[in-house]
């Protein structure tokens, strides 16, 4: 077993006091960082920095990032979802570790859209019915998995459809 023991953190979001979910670091007693290519292969992170070592999930609208020392969790109801979440973590790390002789490590991310490539697909009209101030922030957004094709009022049937089909090959559905 790799990972033993941590100390959770919970709080609140500092710029939103409004917000009523919380944010979670858990403080690992262990070094995890050379589990993470292998637990990075077995849940397939959506980022994977190599040094220092981190890998980040997108999973149920919140974003997890595991570093070597450290679990940090967004968006969570209460304590309770995050001792969950993390204990979940733990058995995760524990279980591609223990397996890590039959799991190919992955050292990258997810393949991400390409901002440039959604703008081709995009009228390029400005014209802010989209609630941004340019088309180039809109496909930012788009990549970002943020907006969608529907929120673009002037784009063609034929455009649509091949925007829709272009960030298919990208999973931003949790």
């Amino acid at each position: 077993m790799l990972l033993k023991q941590y100390t959770l953190e919970i709080f609140k979001s500092k710029c939103r006091s409004e917000a009523k979910g919380v944010h979670c670091f858990a403080h690992l007693e262990q070094d995890v960082s050379e589990a993470l290519p292998y637990l990075n292969s077995v849940l397939g992170g959506f980022e994977y920095l190599k040094d220092p070592p981190a890998v980040t999930f997108r999973t149920q609208g919140k974003l997890i990032t595991i570093h070597g020392r450290k679990i940090a969790i967004n968006a969570l109801k209460d304590e309770q979802e995050a001792r969950k979440i993390v204990e979940w973590l733990k058995n995760e790390i524990n279980d591609a570790w223990g397996k890590k002789d039959t799991i190919e490590p992955c050292y990258t991310g997810m393949p991400r859209p390409g901002v440039i490539e959604i703008l081709k697909l995009l009228p390029k009209t400005n014209c802010r019915e989209c609630g941004q101030p340019t088309c180039m922030v809109f496909a930012t957004q788009v990549a970002q998995g943020a907006k969608s094709a529907e929120d673009c009022k002037p784009i063609g049937v034929e455009q649509k459809n091949k925007l829709d089909s272009y960030m298919k090959q990208f999973d931003f559905n949790d």
